[in-house]
Order: structure tokens, then C-alpha cells, then sequence
């Protein structure tokens, strides 16, 4: 059995250790935890421990903490960063490095440049080989995780047959459980979107892709409006949506008026977090004209990239098959289960 270690209890890390726990292979060391709020209770009640920085043990007085994370990661095999983006690298730097612990940084972080905490990011439907031999490496953000869903099974199928994807990235404000971020009451864009060199990082320099973000006052998933641009005339709409029939993680969905309604309808089934874990393919969105096949797909946003590290962890720690990594996946999150009743309720 091995040991991991959740550094962050917000959106990621709270989802993340909910699954691993189950998980008979893993034993859920601790969690560690910056800030003396309310989640430190929660994560107690749940029966979790709770790790604190020595240097602000002081803070945690009030809290039934069991020690601190500088003593606790040496204990553990591998260490989940779920710590809020661009503190993985000081991280990093002040606790992994001096102790050569192993760890999965989040979306968020950087792979080049100064700040960089990790040679490449992971995309299980890409690149899950090359993750078993690694010590640092980051799990893409999860609109750059999706368009790995999407742009692999296009790339498998029709190579150089494509000639260009143009994406518009229309991106939620703040996560639903995010209550300290005020959703203004605007549209904002980015002038220099990380997702296109993340995408390029692990499907190649050579992906003809090319992004426009925005950021839009909602906290419910993101939307992707992607335009392929084949070399001739494009293939018909049904082609295109039986590449994703049998694809893990993409259902195929219509009569959806907004994002709202699949998040209302995970809830009302009970899915964990309101998550479906998946890539939203909707099909009525979807057309063809001449050389270009218009595709609309929404993007669970957090809940996306949990299965995700679920995967990457059993690279990194089992060298395990892929086949069989994504089996023991499934039986935690219950993907196609999800998928079928999707498609069932949206079809």
C-alpha cells in the first residue's frame, strides 16, 4: 500500500482525497492545510489528519491538528499539490526538492520558465506512459485536459488531414464553491492564454491550434466553440460524433439550453460535487460546412481533471497498465455509468 499526501483541501484537493480514500491501494496520509477556516473542521469530520506549516502551527491553536506538513510528506510516497495556483512552485522548492519527495502539481502552475515545477503535463489520453518514470509532474488545468479529449481522437483519425483548430474558450469566473471570488458583472479575455503552449506541450509544437479565452460571470463549466479546418471537404457530422461514441470521459448530449442544466441534473442524481467528470460533446450545436466542422462541447471545469490524477497516481506509483489503470479508475468514479445516464437523460 502506498501513502499520498493531499497538500490543499480547496476545489481539487477536497474532491481528489474523496476518491483516493476508497481506493484499497492508497492510504491517505494527511492533508495539509494553509489557512485556519472552516475546512479544517470539515476535513476533520471526515476523519481525515490535518497538516499544518510549522511556521504557522500558531495559527491552528483552535484546530485539532496532527502535526506539520514538513515532518508528514517525508512519511508518504507521493504528494498531490492541490495548493492555490503558483504556490506549487514554492512548494516545490522549499519541501519537495530538499526531501526528493514525488508529487503531481495542478493546473495553474508553469512548465517553462523560472517558475516551472515540472518537465511536462499529463494527459491520460496521450501520454500516460511517460509519466511512470517521472518525480515532478503537473496534471493539466481542465480546460487544457479537455481539449486532450477532444483533439486526440481527431488527430489519431485524420492526421495531416487537418488543417487548423480554431478554439474559443469561453471560461466560468470562479468554481462553485469558490465564495471568496466575487463574479463580476463582466466579460474579460486573455491576451496570451496559457492553454494553447499547455495543449502544444503534450500533443506537439506542430498542433496547428490556435485559442482565444474568455472569462464570463458564471460558476457553471466552461464552453468550447472549436472549429476544425480540414484539408478538403470535412467529414459528415455523424462521422464525427461516432469518433467519441466509445471515447472515456466524452458523452454526446442534446436538448441542452445552458450548463446549468447538467450541473442541476448531476445534483439532482447525486453525483459527488455536482461533477460529471466529463467532456460535454452537444450534438445539436454541431455542424458541418464545406471544409469545417463546427464542434460545442462544455467542460466540467474541477471536477474533470479528479479522475485524471487518479490516473496519473497509478502511473507514477504502480507503473500500471494503462488498460488496467483505467479500469480501477472507473470503479471509483463510475464514468460510463455517468456517461450512459447523461446521454439517457439528454438525448
Amino acid at each position: 500500500m502506498k501513502r499520498v499526501f493531499v497538500n490543499g483541501y480547496g476545489s481539487i484537493g477536497s474532491r481528489i482525497v474523496q476518491f483516493i480514500e476508497d481506493d484499497c491501494d492508497i492510504e491517505v496520509a494527511g492533508i495539509g492545510k494553509y489557512s485556519p477556516d472552516e475546512k479544517v473542521n470539515d476535513a476533520i469530520s471526515r476523519g481525515f489528519k490535518v497538516y499544518v506549516p510549522k511556521n504557522r502551527v500558531a495559527h491552528f491553536k483552535n484546530f485539532n491538528i496532527s502535526g506539520t506538513i514538513e515532518d508528514k510528506i517525508s512519511e508518504c510516497d507521493l504528494v498531490i499539490d492541490a495548493s492555490p495556483g503558483g504556490m506549487g512552485h514554492t512548494n516545490k522548492k522549499i519541501l519537495y526538492e530538499p526531501k526528493n519527495t514525488r508529487v503531481i502539481f495542478q493546473g495553474g502552475e508553469k512548465i517553462i520558465g523560472e517558475k516551472a515545477v515540472a518537465p511536462f503535463i499529463f494527459n491520460s489520453r496521450v501520454n500516460y506512459e511517460e509519466a511512470f518514470d517521472k518525480q515532478f509532474v503537473m496534471q493539466g488545468s481542465c480546460n487544457v485536459t479537455g481539449m486532450g479529449r477532444i483533439i486526440q481522437p481527431l488527430k489519431e483519425k485524420y492526421g495531416k488531414k487537418i488543417r487548423r483548430l480554431d478554439a474559443i474558450l469561453i471560461r466560468r469566473w470562479a468554481d462553485l464553491e469558490d465564495s471568496k471570488t466575487e463574479v463580476e458583472d463582466s466579460i474579460e479575455w486573455s491576451y496570451k492564454p496559457h492553454h494553447d503552449e499547455d495543449v502544444k506541450s503534450y500533443m506537439g509544437a506542430d498542433t496547428p491550434l490556435f485559442i482565444r479565452a474568455f472569462k464570463v460571470p458564471t460558476r457553471q463549466m466552461h464552453v468550447h466553440a472549436m472549429d476544425i479546418r480540414f484539408n478538403g471537404p470535412a467529414p459528415s457530422m455523424s462521422e464525427i460524433l461516432d469518433l467519441y461514441k466509445n471515447e472515456y470521459g466524452v458523452a454526446t448530449l442534446y436538448g441542452v439550453k445552458g450548463t446549468k442544466d447538467i450541473r442541476d441534473y448531476a445534483e439532482s442524481i447525486k453525483f459527488s460535487f455536482k461533477d460529471t467528470n466529463m467532456i460535454h460533446i452537444h450534438g445539436d450545436l454541431t455542424e458541418v460546412q464545406d471544409d469545417v466542422v463546427k464542434l460545442t462541447y462544455s467542460d466540467d471545469q474541477t471536477g474533470i481533471v479528479v479522475p485524471e490524477n487518479h490516473l496519473l497516481m497509478q502511473a507514477m506509483l504502480f507503473k500500471r497498465k494503462k488498460e488496467d489503470a483505467f479500469k480501477h479508475t472507473e470503479e471509483l468514479f463510475h464514468m460510463e455509468e455517468k456517461k450512459r445516464m447523461l446521454e439517457e437523460h439528454f438525448k
